[in-house]
């Protein structure tokens, strides 16, 4: 498991991961804002499997 997401895509991913789950607190209190842990989780992570499966890494080459 190797790491195919990049900084700015961490930053976005984190961002809506935490709107998506205040949703849950200050929105319509659905159990859809638990959908937000999916990218919070991949962003502290750094790699995202669907990425994976589809050949995109947003990291820079060096």
């Amino acid at each position: 498991m190797s790491t195919n997401i990049g900084l700015i895509d961490r930053i976005l991913r984190v961002a809506l991961g935490l709107f998506l789950i205040s949703l849950f607190f200050w929105g319509p209190e659905t159990p859809w804002g638990f959908i937000g842990l999916v990218p919070l989780l991949t962003a502290f992570v750094g790699f995202c499997p669907a990425y994976r499966l589809l050949g995109i890494c947003t990291l820079k080459k060096a």
